[in-house]
């Protein structure tokens, strides 16, 4: 078994060319150990039943950033940056039970008529008849606007938003990285932090606002973070509120030129929109993996799992599982239970904002179907180098009358 490819090499992702080496590791050893890789020994886990596993023991299997938090790759010693998703419970529950409010379900009703607006308004302003990057101009557009307003942060800088998003999760080894080094990333982020503390001082010096910043400077279990907790929660909310809708943007509508027929459906039956939502984000997985420590020996699939390993759930896996899903690769309107991907993860770290992203996946798509826009995808997409986020950076298109 030694002969297994390291699936945790970024430029299987850059080039799509990670599924045949997941296919024989669901086959042929769904719990399978790389003793050598560039981020040290750890386990594949490349099933859907031993994934979900994993997820919904949080004793067995830590997130915690003292042990080298949620990536294969390591954090910095020294230069660990704490959030509530690299945390274990009681503070894990105390942090997000602080942000979960801007997501519950009264305040999405209450945004879904901005959302729709600002959809219609970047929908309707594309170029006709001429090639334009659907990354650029309607996935990164829509999700730094929604994130500006999560945030209350301003419109007009909310490009910025999205550039510490690339800052945050880059790979500084990728050919076109936005930063070289770990230095030049930590140097970004300070400058984000001091932006964000600004915005911090303000709003806790005034009554309590229903924005992430405020309801943060307010509240006991964050009001008082340390530097690079602070760091670290903002990376993740933006990260998280912005990077896994955009590529689902995108990623969704390569989908879809691949499957004619299904779109097809969709146009005919509106009301499969969120169905076709569901099984974008499970086609695309945005998350290619989220990484635990074992607190513990353990056994997992029948091997042996000692305390201190790095245990790699590969979502982008998980959610090709022919024994867990019925034709995997193939995008499928009418999927029974569409919504049990694997694709927000599970248990107490599952995705504070899974119900925002399908909103906003779901009023585009709606938009798009009432305005009957033709898409043409007329290039290849530039793909993320990176083993951690399925990210599409470009993506040329044209709009055909």
């Amino acid at each position: 078994m030694s002969d297994h490819i390291d699936v945790g090499d970024p430029a299987l992702y850059r080039e799509d060319r990670w599924r045949p080496h997941f296919a024989r590791l669901r086959r042929e050893d769904p719990v399978h150990y790389h003793p050598e890789s560039p981020y040290g020994p750890y386990w594949s886990v490349t099933r859907y039943a031993d994934i979900m596993k994993v997820e919904l023991d949080h004793r067995t299997y830590s997130s915690a950033s003292a042990l080298g938090g949620i990536q294969i790759q390591d954090q910095l010693q020294g230069e660990e940056l704490p959030n509530f998703i690299r945390m274990d419970p009681p503070r894990h529950t105390a942090q997000r039970k602080t942000v979960a409010p801007i997501v519950a379900p009264s305040n999405l009703a209450n945004m879904e008529g901005l959302i729709r607006e600002r959809t219609a308004r970047v929908l309707d302003g594309l170029p006709r008849g001429e090639v334009f990057d659907w990354v650029d101009l309607v996935s990164t557009e829509l999700t730094a606007m929604m994130l500006a307003t999560l945030f209350d942060f301003p419109q007009a800088d909310r490009r910025k938003l999205t550039h510490w998003s690339d800052v945050a999760i880059a790979n500084v080894k990728a050919p076109d990285a936005v930063v070289r080094s770990e230095a030049e990333r930590m140097a970004e982020l300070r400058r984000m932090a001091d932006t964000m503390a600004a915005l911090w001082k303000e709003r806790a010096a005034q009554p309590p606002r229903f924005d992430l910043i405020s309801m943060m400077a307010h509240a006991e279990a964050t009001q008082n973070m340390p530097l690079n907790e602070f760091i670290g929660t903002f990376a993740l909310l933006i990260v998280g509120g912005n990077d896994t809708t955009r590529n689902s943007m995108s990623g969704g509508l390569m989908a879809l030129g691949d499957h004619p027929d299904e779109y097809a459906k969709v146009r005919a039956d509106r009301s499969l929109i969120p169905n076709l939502v569901s099984e974008i984000i499970r086609h695309h997985t945005p998350v290619i993996h989220m990484r635990r420590t074992a607190t513990t020996d353990t056994e997992l699939a029948g091997k042996t799992i000692r305390k201190g390993d790095k245990v790699v759930m590969w979502y982008v896996s998980g959610n090709r599982d022919e024994t867990a899903i019925e034709e995997p690769e193939r995008l499928d309107v009418n999927r029974p239970k569409v919504r049990q991907h694997l694709s927000f993860g599970a248990g107490i770290h599952r995705c504070v904002g899974d119900r925002l992203a399908e909103m906003q996946l779901r009023i585009l798509w709606e938009e798009i179907l009432a305005r009957d826009l033709q898409i043409e995808i007329v290039g290849p997409p530039v793909r993320l180098y990176s083993n951690f986020i399925r990210g599409i950076r470009a993506l040329p298109v044209m709009l055909r009358h």
